[in-house]
């Protein structure tokens, strides 16, 4: 899979492919249908599969107060879109040029222009173009005229709801990371470096990594059950997300406790995967009383790496 950041750098013999346009946070279920009808497409067209996504989602330029939280970063659904299948992912930079480009200016310049691309594939909700005047119907009359394939594919949905970031991003803010995960492609990950702290935990014997500088969203205070990915290996590993109020502090924080890991991972970029909430945030009355339950919760969340671990093979 290729990762392009310019549109300029769209190489000309990655033209004549399938393309599909979105943000694709968070890659679910739904951007797997998408994608599924994308490489189809792409195989008859004798072409590679092409992602064009934006960096960042256009919210943070036209309404930067309203500006939902990435569930990914731009190598991590890249990285997402790639296990599904995609070939080129155009990661394109937000800029008020190209969200002022008329829908038709869009599909001249870039679609046709830059990408050439001989396909097309978007979901029933597609906007695109300044002020989001296009649709899927105008996408569908230009495609015909131009002689291009072009496939409409109706939203997914769940227990009636329909499957979207946006209801996921809803979903990890109740800390519900296990439906979240189920309407992913994959298990719900943050990333952060590690810094130091207070060391309570190594104190209490379950040292802990205190991630730092997270740049999507963190789900909802509490603890979890997940997977620490440290140099691309996992780990299983029991995750606080929310302040400490045993020992008095009002400060949120993201600590990660590595299972069965021994060694020192100050500075180190450490990804975590939430599997399920064990559990809320509780004031305990002693020490002794915290780290008997932090017994516990390590105990539940090995279990919980052991039976994904079986699972996935």
């Amino acid at each position: 899979m290729r990762l392009i950041r310019r549109l300029d750098d769209f190489p000309s013999e990655l033209q004549g492919g399938a393309l599909t346009i979105g943000n694709f946070d968070g890659v679910h279920q739904g951007h797997r249908h998408i994608i599924g009808e994308l490489c189809a497409m792409a195989d008859r067209a004798g072409g590679p599969a092409v992602v064009f996504t934006f960096d960042p989602h256009p919210a943070f330029l036209l309404r930067p107060r309203e500006a939902p939280p990435p569930l990914t970063w731009i190598d991590r659904k890249a990285e997402l879109l790639s296990e599904l299948g995609v070939d080129v992912v155009l990661a394109c930079p937000t800029t008020e040029e190209l969200l002022g480009l008329s829908w038709q200016d869009f599909f001249d310049r870039v679609i046709r222009g830059s990408i050439g691309a001989a396909a097309i594939v978007e979901g029933s909700n597609f906007r695109f173009g300044c002020n989001r005047e296009g649709d899927v119907d105008l996408l569908a009359g230009r495609c015909a005229d131009a002689g291009m394939d072009f496939r409409k594919v109706e939203v997914i949905r769940q227990e009636s709801e329909t499957v979207s970031s946006s209801r996921i991003r809803e979903l990890i803010k109740q800390g519900d990371v296990s439906t979240a995960g189920r309407l992913l492609t994959q298990p719900y990950r943050i990333r952060g470096l590690v810094v130091h702290g207070a060391a309570r935990g190594a104190k209490l014997g379950f040292p802990t990594a205190n991630l730092n500088g997270i740049d999507t969203l963190v789900p909802a205070v509490g603890v979890y059950a997940g997977i620490a990915r440290i140099g691309g290996r996992p780990h299983g590993a029991a995750i606080h997300v929310g302040p400490n109020p045993t020992f008095g502090e009002g400060a949120s924080k993201v600590e990660v406790h590595v299972l069965d890991l021994d060694e020192s991972l100050y500075g180190q970029l450490v990804e975590a995967d939430f599997l399920r909430k064990l559990r809320d945030i509780q004031h305990f009355a002693s020490a002794g009383e915290l780290k008997q339950q932090l017994h516990d919760d390590i105990s539940a969340a090995r279990t919980t790496w052991r039976e994904w671990a079986v699972s996935h093979g």
